[in-house]
């Protein structure tokens, strides 16, 4: 009998512990349920569209993203964020533009009219975002130029902790096929420009400052810019 109540006592104690881990690892999923249930839809307001339809060369051009004639699924991210580069400095690594009108490309104005774009040089060029401080970043939209179907090349975006761009470099897209910005081959697709943007997802990386590459399109040589938005919070 004694020998029975022991075993007892130990299938009891092993089935009491089975249970608890149980109900720990369900708590656990619930915790985690609870946190994707906090992410909201980033809200993008989208100008108006120039072009519709698939552009014929995306037939022919395995290398490029064929354009969706379905809306882009909204991105899940926490809440309180928004486009934290509205009205923030640009400068840039081409000698061709003044400040003043740099500025354009963080205005808030990205409808594809000519007095909204801004023309930079040929070769490769880029544009950069001061935030000011540190933002946790989910995801940057850029518009180059979209008034028709044209495919920017050397498309490179990435984050750094300085203005100088030499702490903490991070490259978050990267479709330059040919190295033509010098920054390594890309693996990510070439793509047709929309009034949609290009949305690139951040995933909160952490960062003060944002740069884009590019060089050129399959319509000319200069490279255009209408806006730029950063899409961030400022971190917990």
């Amino acid at each position: 009998m004694d020998e029975w109540m022991k075993v007892k006592k130990y299938e009891f104690a092993w089935r009491r512990h089975l249970w608890l881990a149980i109900g720990a690892a369900g708590f656990a999923l619930a915790a985690g349920c609870s946190q994707a249930e906090d992410l909201v839809p980033l809200a993008i307001k989208l100008p108006a569209a120039k072009w519709v339809g698939t552009p014929s060369t995306a037939k022919v051009d395995p290398a490029v993203e064929v354009p969706s004639d379905k809306p882009r699924p909204p991105l899940m991210v926490p809440p309180g964020v928004s486009n934290v580069a509205l009205h923030k400095p640009v400068t840039t690594g081409g000698t061709n533009k003044l400040a003043e009108e740099l500025l354009k490309i963080t205005d808030g104005q990205k409808e594809a009219d000519e007095q909204n774009v801004v023309l930079l040089s040929k070769g490769p060029q880029w544009v950069q975002i001061d935030l000011g401080k540190p933002y946790e970043i989910h995801a940057i939209v850029v518009w180059h130029g979209f008034d028709e179907p044209k495919v920017y090349h050397a498309v490179v975006a990435q984050v750094a902790d300085d203005p100088q761009f030499t702490k903490n470099v991070r490259t978050l897209f990267n479709n330059d096929q040919k190295n033509l910005d010098q920054l390594g081959i890309g693996t990510d697709r070439e793509y047709f420009e929309s009034n949609e943007g290009k949305l690139i997802e951040a995933k909160g990386a952490l960062a003060r400052c944002v740069r884009l590459y590019s060089d050129g399109s399959t319509v000319a040589r200069l490279n255009e810019y209408t806006e730029i938005e950063v899409y961030g919070r400022s971190p917990k």
